[in-house]
Order: C-alpha cells, then structure tokens, then sequence
C-alpha cells in the first residue's frame, strides 16, 4: 500500500464516491484535533503526522500517513479520537463518507488498516525492545520515502527534520537524539545539518534498524 502505483489506484477508486470534500492544509497546520469522530480521511499528497500529548505536553508520533494512507479510522466504530493530525508537508486531504463507500473502497480501507496496525506492532517492539539508534535508524528510513524527503544531485535522500521532531518521532528528548545522530554520522549512515539529515549509507541504516 506504499507504492506509487497503489496510491494511483486508489485516488481513481476514491474519485467521486463517498468523497465529500476536498481540504488543502498548509505545512504545520493541524488537521484533526482530539474529539468526537467525524468523517474518514484519505492523504492525496503530501505527508499527515499522528500524534498524541500527555498531560505534561511531552508529544509521541505514533504513525505518518503518506499518499493513499487513510487516518480517522474512529469514524467507522464511533469511538471518540484521542489524537491530533498535522499536515508536516503542504497537503491536500479527501474527506470521506464512511457510510457511503463502495464494497471494493471498503477492502481499500481494510487493507489499510491491516498496514497501519503492522506497523504499529514493529513500532511498539523497537519502542519496547529496541535501542534508541535502532529507532532513529529505522525513523529516517520511513521518513526517507515520504514528502518529508527530497533527492539531492548525487542521488541521496535529505529528510528535511529537525531534532526536536525526530525526538518526538522516537520518543525521546532532543538532546539524547543528538548524541546519538552523532554516532550516525561518525559511522558514515547520514550527514546532519540544520534542519535536515542526509541518508548516505542506506545498507548501514537498514543494519542499525535491525540490531
């Protein structure tokens, strides 16, 4: 459900039925705010960050929802939501109907959900059993797929991330975050620089992601 030409087939699955409007969100705008469910959300471009804040205002990316990822899953049980969405990257969202979509756009969703909760199982067990490194490693690789990432002209991925969000992304604090993108770079995965990490050894990154 990553692939570009998933996410083409289901914007042509998506177009007209059960869609009822069309939002542009700005880059750091905030989507969703916690209450009750609404409608279902599906990403047509751009990059949609989860998250939660606990009492104390310490935040915790709990998933990103690229292009043809759907969010407001709530929607479908009445359940009320717990999160906040922001938009990371400019982006344009589907609003949809949950009530009025088609059998085939149904097994869309599921199949989503199906990812999303995958996806939340290998975050919790690096959270619960991984070392911080291997999180971070792991982090940047997703990221470095998403809108979040550009090409350089050598053919490199720069995630345009500040440490303050990786530290939020990995449920962690700046300042360990740092110390530990240090030991990146030193072992020649990424470059850092002001608001930006550049992915120089993929391989290395997929080794650290996996330790």
């Amino acid at each position: 459900m990553g692939t570009g030409r998933q996410a083409d087939a289901m914007s042509q699955s998506f177009s007209g039925t059960g869609v009822v409007d069309v939002r542009g969100h700005q880059a750091g705008e905030v989507v969703l705010f916690p209450g009750g469910p609404e409608f279902l959300f599906r990403v047509r471009s751009g990059l949609v960050r989860i998250h939660m804040v606990d009492d104390e205002g310490n935040g915790l990316t709990l998933r990103y929802v690229k292009p043809g990822g759907f969010f407001g899953e709530e929607s479908l049980t009445s359940e009320p939501r717990r999160y906040f969405a922001e938009a990371v990257t400019d982006t344009e969202i589907d609003v949809l109907d949950a009530a009025t979509l088609s059998r085939d756009q149904d097994r869309e969703v599921l199949m989503h959900l199906v990812v999303v909760v995958e996806g939340l199982y290998r975050a919790l067990n690096r959270l619960a059993g991984k070392r911080l490194r291997s999180r971070i490693a792991a982090e940047l690789l997703e990221l470095g797929t998403s809108d979040l990432a550009s090409v350089d002209d050598d053919g490199l991925h720069v995630v345009h991330i500040t440490h303050d969000e990786l530290a939020a992304a990995v449920g962690s604090v700046r300042e360990t975050v740092t110390k530990v993108v240090g030991e990146l770079v030193r072992m020649g995965a990424i470059d850092a620089g002001y608001g930006k990490i550049r992915l120089t050894d993929m391989q290395t990154l997929r080794d650290v992601a996996g330790e």
